[in-house]
């Protein structure tokens, strides 16, 4: 038998990377979606969310699944772990005098270009679970919302964009528990909706 034979027959033992990415995307998006809606202002804990575990954990879950072969997560992951790092990043560069803080119009395109993205992901969902198809396709109508906001300046769309990010965080934070569960206990503990 040849080596790349062997290799082949070798069995990938890794941990599943996907609940970790969903969780640090899931809580950081409901963190920062509670800020939306007004319960408090944006402060270092949405910061340090953003930059550590909606961010770094993120793109350490990408890098792991793109290990597995898994393209649609590996590029999930570390580009919502990216964009957690650069929506960081755009709140911090003004303050520390190194760049000019964005406007509304140029954040309705930041968003807009996500949204466009994230639609995209969301049709990758259809051949998924319906776990994942909840939180692309909630998430994709977030970040289209949160563009109308940026674009026309209404603080009301704001407010219903907050309360659909509270809920697309919550689906992340549900598929990754429902992933940890099932696989613990080697069954369905929670259902993600399987594709047939």
């Amino acid at each position: 038998m040849s080596t790349t034979s062997e290799a082949r027959m070798i069995l990938d033992s890794t941990a599943n990377p996907g609940p970790l990415g969903l969780m640090g995307f899931g809580m950081t998006t409901v963190l920062l979606n509670i800020h939306n809606i007004g319960v408090f202002e944006l402060n270092s804990m949405i910061l340090a969310m953003g930059i550590f575990f909606g961010g770094l954990a993120q793109i350490f879950a990408g890098l792991n699944e793109q290990k597995k072969g898994n393209t649609f997560a590996a590029t999930a992951f570390t580009s919502y772990g990216a964009f957690w790092l650069s929506f960081v990043a755009l709140l911090i560069l003004p303050k520390m005098g190194l760049a000019e803080a964005s406007n509304s119009l140029s954040m309705g395109f930041y968003l807009l270009m996500w949204g466009i993205f994230t639609g995209c992901m969301f049709i990758g969902t259809l051949k998924l679970t319906r776990a994942l198809q909840v939180v692309f396709g909630s998430l994709t109508i977030l970040f289209f919302l949160l563009a109308i906001k940026d674009f026309t300046e209404i603080a009301s769309i704001g407010i219903i964009a907050g309360y659909v990010g509270i809920f697309c965080g919550l689906s992340a934070m549900y598929t990754a528990i429902a992933e940890i569960l099932n696989e613990l206990y080697g069954r369905v503990v929670l259902p993600l909706g399987f594709m047939r």
